[in-house]
Order: C-alpha cells, then structure tokens, then sequence
C-alpha cells in the first residue's frame, strides 16, 4: 500500500498560488550548508551525503552533513541556527506536537516546516535477530527490546510495534541505550533481541552478516485491530510492505509499517530564498543522485507525501505551486496544520510562570496541551 496520504496529479491537480504564471527563480545557495542527520552509517545520513555530492557538483556548494545520536542532539543545532535544516524521522511530529522529549521546559512544541520527504519501498518497522526466534509479533513477549535515550521516534516506534501485538513495555525486557548505533551495535553483540530500524539502515547489515543473524516479523495488514492498536500510539504510521532492505526482496517482502524517512525540515523562520532554493535543487537534481543509493527513491516527485503531519514551509509551497503539484486540496491541509501549531505555541506561552518540577510541568503540560487543542475541535 502506498504511504502517500494524498499523491499529486500533475495534469488534472487545481494548483494555487502562482502556478500556472510564475516562472521559477533560480537556485541561489550559499557557498555552505549544514543540516543534521542520523547517526553515520544510516541510511538518513548516507543519503544526506549522496544529496550533498549532487549539490557540489551542480552548484559548488559544500554541505556539511553533522551526525545526532538522537532527535535531541539532531533538532538542538536547528534551533540554535548552526544548522539550516535536518534530515529528520518521527521525532520530527513529536517536536511539533512537544510531546515526550520535547515536552520538557527547554522544548516544548517546535514550528517546524517541511521541505521534502522521501518514501522508497523501504520500511520503519522493528527488526530482530533471527537466533532469538521471534516469528510474529506475538513472539516478542518476554524479549529484550532497545529503545534510545532522548529518541522518541525510536522508542513510540517500538511501543507501536508491540501494540501491535497487544504489548506493553512491561510484558518485555527494556534496554535502553544512548544512541541508535550503539543500540544496533546491541543487538550484534547479543545485548538485545529487536529494535526499530529503517530496513535499509546500514547498522542492519552488520547484523545480518554476524551469527545472528536477522528476520523482520510482519505486521499483517488484515489485522484490523492489531493496526488499530498501532494508530493509537503512533497516527503517523501507515501500512505499508517493504521489498527494499537487508535481507528483503521482492520475493521475500515484509507486510508491516513506514512513514516518510528521511524528513527533510527546516525552521518556521528560516530564510524564504534559502528554503525555496534548497527545495528547488533537490526536485531538480534528483537524476543526479537518484542511483547514488536504493532507497534514493523516495526522493522522486511520485513518492512525496504533500499532506503529512508537519506543515510545509511557505517558501517550499511557493515552489511546488509553481511546478503545478500542490493543490487546494494540499493548502487547506497545510494551513490547518499550521493552525494547529499555533494553538500549541500559545498554550505553551501560558507554561511560563509555572515553577513545577520536571515531571511535574510535564504532566501539566500535557494537561494544558489537550484541554488547548480540544477547546479548538482538534484530536489532543
């Protein structure tokens, strides 16, 4: 099933703004550029490198592609404008919500906007170490599962995977780790038995070429309740069956899960040129590092998602009208999500005064989080 919410028609799509009329400006992009990515080795930040050698060569720009153990150490050099933009996973729809991590008093919710996404036939689902047996998700039951400190995309990821199944973090071994490689370095030496990947994720490699070895237990998609278990701790999942990754293939798929990986971000308040230059590049340049890497795919304009989660960036809908794909349809979604963050953001204003402890303003946060969003007929 594709993971696209809503997939453009060029031909017959009602576009707004200036399509139709304007002409697209051309790129103008700085001699250097920065934005975070996965660890080294993951398939966020590998092809983030592949996206900047493109760059390099067409326009001379240096992209300076800077590893983060988790959404923490990845969003923390976006906010402070060390980087322009990140090449984001899941955390990015918790740091616009400020939910888990980035409920704590030095986050809260973030205005964030999207570029780009990338959906290839990969998925993000919870891989496992073949010698520990687990054949269905029901298998996972008194396992070891890795989570990551400061990774809510990691860790919501492996409690969607267990809801699945009807599990709870208690029916199963947390171990919890300070970075996704060293949680995938875990899972090779024997430390734990399943952790959420992207199935084309270098890290999973290692683990298919050790004694271990690896298997991806489906999610059925005919299981109507275990999906509806998954929607309830992450919405943002979809259905999805992967034929790309380690160990996967055509003919040995894996029926499970995904959402766009990576995300490509940037802040509210980031310079227009700059986002409407970066998104320009990257559409355009795409035959240019699309056979850099397989998952390189889910950059195409056929494999964008234009009605996620997080709302687009101004200047990247100004583009994509231009080029005849957003449509009215896209809009009203994207204001209404654009909407919704300033609901939070001025909930969050009311936190200020409050002297609470940190579980405490937490807990009182999500409180005033949910009563702000319901007071405007919007799902807390």
């Amino acid at each position: 099933m594709r993971l696209n919410f809503s997939l453009i028609s060029v031909a017959s799509a009602m576009v707004i703004g200036a399509a139709g009329t304007a002409v697209s400006a051309d790129v103008k992009l700085p001699s250097t550029i920065a934005w975070s990515a996965y660890n080294t080795g993951t398939t966020g930040y590998n092809q983030s490198v592949a996206v900047g050698k493109a760059l390099k060569d067409k326009y001379g720009v240096s992209l300076r592609v800077v590893p983060g153990k988790n959404d923490i150490s990845r969003m923390a050099p976006l906010r402070t404008n060390k980087v322009q933009f990140v090449a984001n996973g899941g955390g990015t729809f918790f740091a616009s919500e400020g939910t888990y991590n980035f409920a704590a008093k030095s986050w809260g919710p973030q205005k964030i906007r999207l570029l780009m996404t990338a959906t290839s036939k990969a998925n993000i689902s919870l891989g496992t170490a073949a010698d520990a047996n687990i054949k269905t998700m029901a298998d996972l039951k008194g396992k070891r599962v890795g989570i990551v400190r400061g990774s809510p995309a990691l860790t919501i990821g492996a409690k969607a995977a267990l809801a699945f199944a009807n599990l709870k973090f208690e029916d199963v071994e947390i171990v919890e780790f300070g970075g996704y490689g060293a949680m995938w370095k875990g899972m090779v030496s024997g430390q734990v038995d399943a952790a959420v990947a992207s199935t084309v994720s270098g890290p999973t490699k290692k683990l298919q070429a050790s004694p271990r070895g690896i298997f991806w237990p489906d999610w059925p998609h005919s299981d109507t309740a275990g999906w509806a278990r998954v929607k309830e701790v992450a919405p943002y999942f979809v259905k999805h069956t992967a034929t790309l990754g380690t160990g996967l293939s055509k003919d040995n798929p894996q029926e499970a899960g995904s959402y766009p990986y990576p995300i490509l971000i940037t802040r509210e308040d980031q310079d227009s040129d700059l986002v409407y230059s970066m998104t320009k590049a990257l559409h355009t340049e795409y035959p240019n590092y699309k056979d850099a890497l397989p998952a390189m795919e889910g950059w195409s304009l056929e494999n964008q998602t234009f009605k996620w989660a997080v709302p687009y960036h101004e200047a990247a809908v100004k583009y994509w009208s231009e080029v005849g794909v957003w449509t009215a349809d896209m809009n009203t979604h994207n204001e209404a999500l654009i909407e919704r963050q300033n609901v939070l953001a001025a909930a969050w204003a009311t936190m200020a005064s409050m002297e609470l402890a940190d579980d405490k303003f937490k807990d009182k946060w999500m409180e005033v989080r949910a009563a702000a969003l319901k007071a405007k007929g919007m799902t807390p």
